[in-house]
């Protein structure tokens, strides 16, 4: 606000001289008080323009009727008009400025006074340009002023769309990111616990049970900080974007014989599966076996793989655990982002107990929807 006052306030003062000015070189101050009051009543009185656009205007309409000075209530018309969306309001001002200036003073003279004929036709014709400039001026500083106004909205509401965009690109990748994270750096350290854990109970080397129980301890102490991690980093989910190296069904006979338990692959797939597909059901039997090492120790898995009427289907079964699982952190994160994947390319997944006592995870994903 004080950067803008000084220049109003300069503005304020040169149009008030002006208005002095004009009325100095139109009005008679010799010939009679009410002409030289009227006249510096209005030019004084546009101090108030902008607080009371409408009553400066009529202060300064015995200016126009009295005297020759225009500059005192041009200046409030326009103002006026700068400021108002009356446009009624703002016609009748025009109208009543136009007459003022048009009309004799005094009034009594009209008996005497012939308004036929064209030098009086052209005199109110252009009272009425007069005043109607001012009406249009004021009208187009407002729209321009709007439009100003506008225009930054405008700005504004794109940058802050500009900043909604990029932080939902960035939870998606977040999102990825926390689901790729549970699904390969997790499993490996769980793989790493678990041999270690068992290299810990079966061997009889006191030193190699030392080194054991230490991997163990750190595997373990990894998890819990990459659960805290992917807590951080999850959000809503995504649609999955290209992060490499990417899997696919080829690498599942190396993932299932490096899964740490006794395990069988029995798949019946075409070779020209979407990439999305095979990714989505590489990570599924990756859960599926990570899960199987976790909670079912000493427990046998068998992962079935098909593509029957349109969709693959998969299922992975494990018996009844034959020890003591390991204490590992988990932050249950697994089956809900499998579920997510699969919910993105149109597909289900389910699971539960077995009647023997076992565990069953099935994923169905339609084929040719994510071609």
């Amino acid at each position: 606000m004080s950067t803008r006052r000084p220049p109003v306030r300069r503005l304020d003062a040169a149009l008030v001289c002006a208005a002095v000015a004009d009325a100095w070189v139109n009005v008679d101050f010799n010939d009679q008080v009410a002409a030289p009051a009227c006249a510096l009543l209005g030019a004084f009185v546009l101090v108030l323009r902008r607080r009371a656009p409408l009553a400066t205007f009529v202060l300064t309409l015995p200016t126009a009727m009295i005297t020759d000075a225009v500059v005192a209530p041009l200046a409030a018309l326009y103002t006026l008009a700068s400021l108002s969306r009356h446009r009624v309001l703002l016609a009748c001002c025009a109208l009543v400025y136009a007459f003022a200036d048009f009309l004799p003073w005094p009034w009594s003279a009209l008996k005497t006074y012939e308004l036929s004929g064209t030098h009086h036709l052209v005199n109110l014709s252009y009272a009425l340009a007069t005043a109607a400039a001012p009406v249009f001026l004021g009208q187009l500083v407002q729209a321009q002023r709007e439009l100003s106004l506008r225009l930054t909205e405008i700005t504004e509401a794109r940058e802050h769309e500009r900043l909604l965009t990029a932080q939902g690109v960035l939870a998606k990748e977040r999102a990825e990111l926390a689901r790729e994270m549970h699904d390969v750096v997790s499993h490996q350290v769980s793989l790493i616990a678990v041999q270690a854990g068992a290299l810990q109970v079966g061997s009889r080397d006191t030193e190699t049970r030392q080194a054991a129980a230490t991997i163990r301890r750190l595997s373990v102490q990894t998890l819990d900080e990459l659960r805290h991690m992917v807590s951080v980093l999850r959000a809503a989910g995504s649609r999955p974007t290209e992060l490499t190296p990417q899997p696919s069904l080829a690498d599942l006979q190396r993932l299932v014989d490096g899964s740490g338990i006794e395990a069988e692959l029995k798949t019946d797939l075409p070779e020209d599966l979407p990439p999305t597909v095979q990714r989505a059901v590489y990570r599924t039997v990756q859960e599926a076996l990570t899960n199987v090492r976790k909670h079912a120790a000493g427990a046998t898995a068998t992962v079935r793989i098909l593509c029957k009427d349109g969709s693959v289907r998969v299922t992975v079964t494990n018996t009844v655990p034959t020890r003591p699982s390991l204490a590992l952190p988990s932050a249950r994160h697994g089956l809900a982002g499998l579920g997510q994947r699969a919910e993105l390319l149109g597909g289900t997944v389910r699971s539960g107990p077995t009647a023997d006592g076992g565990y069953e995870l099935r994923l169905e994903l339609p084929v040719e929807q994510n071609r």
